[in-house]
């Protein structure tokens, strides 16, 4: 099977968002299929890591620290901006077309022989076959430990089979409540599944609902509960102090202590938000220290901060030849729109800013364009190419009380193309809404993932 038509098998399973809860959360069918896979799983260590906001800066900090750490590491993530690849890498290193095809291949036939024999009832979900391929390269290529980041919820989430070193909750708030639950209680009752008996977690504190979800499970299963609250550094309301400004991706920096140590912390992760994500991310590495990774040092985790590489996460392209300042955004619900309304605010105060807006369907549209439109100039909205996303006369409708000027543009190629136009010397346009969107703006202007 070539790369394309694996590629083209994986789509063809429909979104990994598109099944009913039933279809898409069992874990029992991911067992079965691993099983018949002799249990990937459980070849590799690993560190997995929920949340609904910020999970994927920290398993991606993570995995830079670990690798800087001289370890072997693994990184699942989802979903990609660009290419499928992107989900599964070790070392940095992306999967390749060749052995993609292959894993699908041979997780594909033996997916279809368990349907053929009854063992499954369907065929796996286009998540479901995902983490076998990465779990398969994970083991195939024997790496020392992995980071694997939730898909969603957790409890019954596919990544949910391994025996994690490590459970790490980021911050929690409301997103896919059609999935997950109504109210934020309900929510941390999904991400903490990835908690186990005797276990290990790391987290922050949080909303009020969830610290009682996350400290009254680490109490009934016995965990032992590391909190990351020393490594997040002191920072003020309306402090820009860690803010190093530069020409092109800002970036922060301030001194740390950690494994008695003092180092200095420079991460390309900009936002305050971010400073929650990259305490989790240290913290963990200290607990993987402990459990013996010798490797994991001080000046390993600096090093893995500063290296640390996370596209489309307050991403700021530079000015050049006729198009002014890009910032690219994955905010795709209201916690992520606040925390990139923070973060505009603090690096572009007083400059126009001209947003390329697109966003889901099934998100929390009217909330994010009351917290992010009354900062915009102009606003071009758009519909990136998902069957979910919605139109851009209904983002026009959702932003009627805001005031804002909004134009709809059905083709995102031609809403980045009003944008620039739109702008002057000193505008920064603002991409951002949707990871689909995202990540068709950075195909549009030739950015890697």
């Amino acid at each position: 099977m070539s790369y394309q038509t694996a590629v083209a098998s994986m789509f063809a399973l429909g979104h990994e968002l598109a099944h009913t809860p039933s279809n898409k959360f069992d874990l029992e069918h991911m067992r079965v299929l691993l099983k018949a896979m002799s249990h990937p799983e459980q070849k590799f260590r690993s560190a997995l890591i929920a949340g609904t906001n910020g999970k994927g800066s920290t398993a991606a900090t993570l995995a830079s620290i670990l690798r800087a750490s001289d370890l072997k590491t693994g990184l699942y993530t989802s979903p990609h901006l660009v290419r499928i690849n992107e989900r599964i890498r070790i070392n940095s290193e992306e999967i390749t077309d060749d052995e993609f095809a292959r894993l699908h291949a041979e997780v594909d036939r033996v997916a279809e022989r368990l349907v053929e024999q009854g063992e499954l009832p369907w065929h796996p979900s286009f998540f479901e076959m995902m983490t076998a391929i990465a779990f398969l390269q994970f083991a195939r290529q024997h790496v020392q430990i992995a980071v694997l980041e939730v898909g969603m919820g957790g409890r019954l989430d596919a990544t949910n089979v391994v025996e994690p070193l490590v459970s790490v909750i980021a911050d929690i708030s409301l997103d896919h409540q059609k999935f997950l639950g109504n109210t934020v209680g309900e929510i941390a009752r999904e991400k903490v599944g990835i908690i186990r008996p005797g276990g290990v977690v790391v987290t922050l504190p949080q909303q009020p609902e969830a610290n009682d979800v996350i400290g009254n499970t680490i109490l009934d299963l016995g965990a032992q509960g590391v909190s990351a609250v020393q490594y997040v550094p002191p920072l003020s309301p309306g402090s820009t102090d860690y803010l190093v400004p530069s020409s092109g991706q800002n970036y922060y920096r301030y001194p740390l202590q950690v494994m008695g140590t003092q180092i200095l912390v420079e991460t390309p992760l900009v936002g305050r938000h971010q400073l929650r994500n990259v305490a989790l991310s240290i913290a963990t590495a200290v607990e993987l220290s402990e459990q013996g990774f010798p490797g994991i040092t001080p000046a390993s985790i600096a090093r893995g901060i500063r290296e640390t590489r996370w596209p489309g996460r307050f991403q700021v392209i530079p000015p050049k030849a006729g198009w002014p300042e890009v910032v690219l955004d994955v905010a795709h619900n209201p916690a992520g729109a606040w925390a990139l309304r923070s973060a505009l605010s603090e690096r572009c105060e007083n400059r126009p800013m001209i947003f390329v807006f697109g966003a889901m369907r099934d998100k929390a549209i009217s909330e994010m364009i009351e917290i992010l439109f009354p900062l915009a100039h102009h606003v071009f909205a758009t519909r990136p190419d998902n069957p979910r996303a919605a139109s851009p006369e209904e983002i026009q409708q959702a932003a009627s009380r805001t005031g804002a000027e909004v134009e709809a543009v059905a083709e995102v190629a031609a809403a980045l193309e009003r944008a620039r136009d739109s702008a002057t010397s000193d505008s920064v346009v603002v991409v951002t809404g949707s990871i689909y969107l995202v990540g068709e703006v950075m195909r549009l202007l030739g950015e890697s993932a």
